[in-house]
């Protein structure tokens, strides 16, 4: 790489840094005065005018400084290498041992890349047919509606509300509770599907009150439990407190995409790499919904043991703290990957 070059990426990265910490167009007086780039202001002109040409620049005004590209954060966030802190992986390692579920420890992660990265933290769980159930629990909240509980053995809870069209007495819960445990703890949750409905088919021409009950539980979504996605999202004022550049009306369309799960699902599934190799950078998502352009994504996916994904990202403005956010993002990836299921 050429000297030339190698000062115009660190005068580029320079005004980078200075336009997320100011949020305001970016004059080459600013950079000439740094004590790393020891040459005149006109050079620096010359170099932010070069840069200007081959599009990591823009001038919203003729007489203002610069202001970054996507081509340019994208330039910064390549140059930047986080090295993981013995300190850091074992707090967080700690905290996120004290959680007894992977649901508890999806919660805990998003907080953590709130906290770590000033962000909006998402963390994301999605489950594999491939689970094995441990147990599953009905509890009788009357009016034709049941709790159920069903617990995998990688750990992961799921606690939905099933309507049904008439009551079940507790007694028959506890029944239908047994004969399910009884029958298909140990079994993959895609073969507990096809067994269960199998044996509902079977014996529908026969009249038993047991299994005519659990057939309006399997009506009511029952093979479908433990295969939706768990999404956790905290952070969300942060977005407002970075001041994003944008319209009331865009940030509102923001705000309404984020609060559907299958639309946050979608982003991760978009632009986050899916090897779990990998920390992946998306500068701009104007692709998933216009009114985003203006935000980035970092994040990770890793496979857990049992099949089931995990997204981990940070969702923030362009000119987000990238540094921060990137070794939020590395440091809990390392963990999740190495904490036993």
């Amino acid at each position: 790489m050429s000297s030339e070059h190698e000062r115009s990426q660190e005068i580029l990265h320079s005004i980078v840094k200075s336009y997320i910490v100011s949020g305001q167009p970016v004059p080459s007086s600013r950079i000439s005065r740094l004590k790393k780039h020891p040459v005149s202001p006109a050079t620096v002109r010359n170099v932010m005018a070069d840069l200007t040409d081959e599009g990591f620049l823009s001038q919203p005004h003729t007489s203002a400084g610069r202001v970054p590209t996507e081509k340019a954060y994208r330039s910064f966030v390549a140059s930047l290498d986080t090295t993981l802190a013995e300190d850091l992986l074992a707090r967080i390692r700690q905290q996120l041992g004290e959680e007894e579920t992977l649901d508890g420890r999806l919660q805990r992660s998003s907080r953590m890349l709130r906290t770590m990265s000033h962000g909006l933290g998402i963390a994301a769980a999605i489950p594999a047919e491939s689970q094995i159930l441990d147990q599953i629990d009905f509890v009788s909240l009357g009016h034709g509606r049941v709790l159920v509980v069903l617990v995998t053995r990688d750990r992961m809870v799921r606690s939905p509300v099933v309507a049904v069209e008439e009551d079940i007495t507790p007694e028959e819960l506890n029944v239908m509770r047994n004969f399910v445990n009884q029958h298909f703890s140990g079994w993959a949750l895609a073969d507990v599907r096809r067994e269960l409905q199998q044996r509902i088919e079977e014996t529908k021409s026969l009249y038993h009150q047991v299994l005519r009950k659990l057939t309006l539980l399997y009506e009511s979504g029952l093979l479908d439990l433990g295969l939706t996605p768990e999404v956790h999202m905290d952070g969300t004022s942060n977005l407002l407190a970075a001041g994003i550049q944008t319209t009331g009306e865009e940030l509102r369309e923001t705000f309404e995409a984020l609060e559907q799960k299958a639309r946050v699902l979608e982003l991760l599934e978009r632009f986050l790499n899916h090897s779990s190799e990998t920390v992946a950078t998306q500068i701009g998502l104007g692709e998933a919904h216009p009114s985003m352009s203006g935000l980035s994504l970092i994040g990770a996916t890793v496979t857990l043991p049992g099949g089931m994904t995990a997204r981990f990202a940070v969702l923030g403005p362009m000119r987000m703290n990238y540094e921060r956010a990137l070794s939020a993002v590395r440091h809990l990836r390392e963990v999740i990957q190495s904490l036993p299921a």
